[in-house]
């Protein structure tokens, strides 16, 4: 019999208990990916460029051309800044709102995805089992790594995995049908359709190589294209073009034609030519990582690899691997490697995992599964014991809640362990699932905000209110450039490396503040002295730039 069984009529009763299972991973979701969603200071160097992008498409009213200060962002599309243009608007403004304002697309995105997933699963898999499976992987997908990270970063990662999800979905409908001459309803097709110019919205041909890579890869392997006439292209294509024309035209317009090639030229064939701002790696990166970024799920993933080979040819399981595969071995193969760049990969990953393990795995691997349990063991301790550690070793300083949380969430993932050893697949995933729960509560509100040193512009910004002369003061800073710092001092501050640049600038304005990193200091003071000024030393600020590596000691100066 294969895999995917027929699905059954849509009843009350099974419609109320989809709604039911939808609702349940839409709390999982939650109770995942809130922690630290609100705490977190903004980050380097994505996240704070993303959101003062948006700022100032907000402050400017230009929702066509994108900027960081005076700076064209041409690398990515305009979608995500007016998402979060949207939600930093219903939180109150620029104004008001807080970076976890400009999260919110992401963190809807994610949820989004996972329920997605949940769909594209029972459609895959038929109707009661692909329940199963589409609810298992929908929230194996919600605990890893890779996802609670994204969840909570306001940039376009978590929103366009949603995008290439909904095209799937579609895509998996038109795939099972193959064999018919039912044509996909209205609504489906326009939700592939849509869904695609969101995507290329937000990050230009990425899911058309995610969702064409998929299309291609399944033709192969039926050797027939004809069944991709169920998406109905000439009701879809205008609407793509709907979506993404406007935009494109008018960026091409004012930019004339910059955006291009910077987008294209300058961004996508440089990763593609070589490993762009320090991120080359060779083919074997996100394979030699997916165990830390699938985690805790890799727990299980090693072990369905069996089963998935003896099931290759299943319409259900081939569509997953037709996904999967050549999504992972293009960005394998690019050079420039950052590890979110498979993300789109990992709900295809989660769908062939959660079937195997439903079905057993397909017989007894011991040596695979024992693999996989030290594996899992082995990275949740190194998680565990250097959160832990983490503040101490940076602060100097023990964090009463750390330790005690670590042991215990160690504790409930060494039980879940213990119970997949055991072969009891629902409440290993059931205490498995609580113990990530409490490793994201340790690591994203626990630890991580409370490390006051990697968290330097938020320090620099309280001072800079305290000590404003003026209400509208402009800040230099030298030495320390990251974006978090524009994001949270304001648009109008100054990034520089030389300290002369910030003596110019006290001389020639009273208002003005100098942030002066220490290996500046000299030239600052000796220019101020030339300028005719001495300027008063008001707050030393210390810290370790995460970003580069390096720590810092500078100085905040007003006239």
């Amino acid at each position: 019999m294969s895999v995917a069984d027929t699905p059954s009529g849509r009843s009350l009763p099974a419609l109320l208990r989809r709604i039911g299972l939808m609702a349940a991973l839409a709390a999982l979701c939650l109770a995942l990916f809130l922690p630290g969603f609100f705490v977190l200071p903004p980050t380097d160097r994505d996240e704070a460029r993303f959101a003062q992008a948006t700022r100032q498409m907000l402050e400017s009213g230009d929702f066509v051309d994108i900027r960081f200060q005076d700076e064209a962002r041409h690398k990515k599309p305009v979608g995500i800044y007016w998402m979060q243009s949207v939600a930093v608007t219903l939180a109150g403004g620029p104004e008001q709102a807080a970076i976890w304002a400009y999260r919110l697309p992401s963190l809807a995105g994610a949820v989004l995805a996972v329920l997605l997933t949940f769909r594209i699963g029972t459609t895959l898999f038929g109707s009661l089992a692909g329940e199963r499976a589409g609810f298992l992987a929908a929230a194996m997908l919600a605990g890893t790594v890779l996802l609670a990270v994204e969840a909570r970063t306001a940039k376009t990662d978590a929103a366009l995995l949603a995008t290439v999800l909904g095209a799937q979905a579609a895509l998996a409908e038109a795939w099972l049908r193959r064999n018919g001459r039912e044509a996909l309803s209205t609504g489906l097709a326009l939700l592939f359709w849509c869904s695609l110019g969101i995507g290329i919205l937000l990050k230009g041909p990425i899911i058309l190589l995610v969702v064409g890579g998929t299309a291609l890869g399944l033709a192969l392997a039926g050797r027939r294209v004809g069944w991709l006439a169920a998406l109905r292209p000439r009701l879809g294509l205008p609407v793509l073009l709907l979506i993404v024309a406007p935009w494109l035209i008018l960026i091409t317009v004012k930019t004339q034609g910059a955006f291009f090639a910077e987008s294209v030229g300058h961004d996508m064939l440089a990763k593609v030519a070589g490993g762009q701002e320090s991120k080359g790696f060779p083919p074997g990166y996100y394979t030699l990582l997916f165990p830390v970024t699938f985690w805790p799920w890799s727990l299980l993933a090693i072990p369905a690899i069996p089963w998935v080979w003896a099931n290759r040819r299943d319409p259900a399981v081939l569509f997953c691997l037709a996904w999967a595969v050549p999504t992972w071995i293009v960005f394998e193969a690019v050079p420039t490697k950052l590890f979110h760049y498979v993300l789109p990969a990992y709900p295809a990953l989660a769908l062939l995992t959660a079937r195997a393990a439903l079905d057993g795995f397909g017989g007894e691997r011991r040596w695979l599964r024992l693999l996989s349990i030290l594996l899992f063991l082995l990275i949740a301790a190194v998680l565990a014991a250097g959160l832990a550690a983490l503040h101490a070793v940076i602060e100097w300083t023990l964090d009463p809640a750390a330790l005690p949380l670590a042991v215990a969430v160690s504790a409930v993932l060494g039980y879940g362990a213990l119970l997949f050893h055991r072969g009891g697949l629902r409440r290993s995933v059931a205490v498995v699932s609580a113990g990530s729960l409490g490793m994201y509560l340790l690591a994203f509100q626990v630890v991580l905000p409370r490390i006051e040193k990697i968290w330097i512009s938020p320090r620099v910004a309280a001072a800079v209110a305290a000590a404003r002369p003026c209400p509208d003061s402009t800040l230099v800073s030298i030495g320390f450039t990251e974006p978090s710092l524009v994001f949270l001092v304001g648009t109008g501050t100054v990034l520089s490396g030389d300290g002369r640049a910030a003596a110019h600038r006290l001389a020639d304005d009273a208002c003005a503040l100098a942030l002066v990193d220490l290996p500046q200091d000299d030239a600052f003071l000796a220019e101020a002295e030339a300028k005719g000024f001495h300027p008063i030393a008001i707050e030393t600020i210390s810290g370790l730039n995460y970003s580069r590596g390096t720590k810092l000691m500078m100085t905040l100066y007003r006239r």
